[in-house]
């Protein structure tokens, strides 16, 4: 009689757990938005050039025909690896005109998987980014998707360093909710 009562709210709690780690383990926001404290003069202090990066940049097409604005990027992992570009523009060249894209060989100290972003734009032009992948040295290569103008002098991106670190927590938290259930239900069956 108890096991016939009891082995439903298992499978309930067990269902309930499982929604519950995957509605937790989406990412807060896949938005670009204003960096609140980032800190560009610690990136220059560590910035040592050891590791090679690939960006490519892609330039949307409602961006206006070409910019003279400074574009700056920065980038890293989830452990502190900061990589920072000051100057990626070149008006000469025809960089971050509408409708293309440009690739950048950066370098930088060694970074794991990268998960943040951020764009700095200075200037009167305006630019609108379509997106930007970054080839890292011991990582996945991962595109942030902008698809928005860049604020004059702000750094605007993204962040989904804590939402990668929670989604591996809530994970975990999965496999051990699972080896509890199937440990009890082994007894009871």
């Amino acid at each position: 009689m108890i096991k016939h009562v009891l082995f439903p709210l298992l499978l309930l709690f067990l269902g309930s757990g499982l929604t519950l780690s995957v509605s937790e383990s989406q990412p807060a926001s896949l938005l670009p938005h204003a960096a609140e404290s980032f800190n560009i003069s610690y990136i220059q202090l560590k910035n040592a050039g050891s590791c090679s990066y690939m960006v490519y940049i892609s330039t949307s097409c409602s961006s206006p025909r070409y910019t003279r604005d400074q574009i700056s990027i920065a980038f890293g992992d989830a452990y502190g690896n900061q990589i920072y570009a000051p100057r990626l523009d070149d008006p000469n060249s025809g960089t971050f005109e509408s409708c293309s894209s440009d690739t950048f060989q950066i370098y930088g100290p060694c970074a794991y998987q990268i998960c943040y972003v951020y764009l700095y734009r200075s200037g009167f032009d305006g630019w609108k980014p379509e997106s930007v992948k970054i080839n890292g040295y011991n990582g996945r290569p991962v595109t942030f998707y902008y698809n928005t103008f860049i604020p004059r002098d702000t750094w605007y991106g993204f962040n989904l360093c804590n939402a990668a670190a929670s989604s591996h927590q809530v994970t975990v938290q999965k496999w051990l909710i699972c080896i509890v259930l199937g440990v009890l239900l082994s007894f009871w069956l």
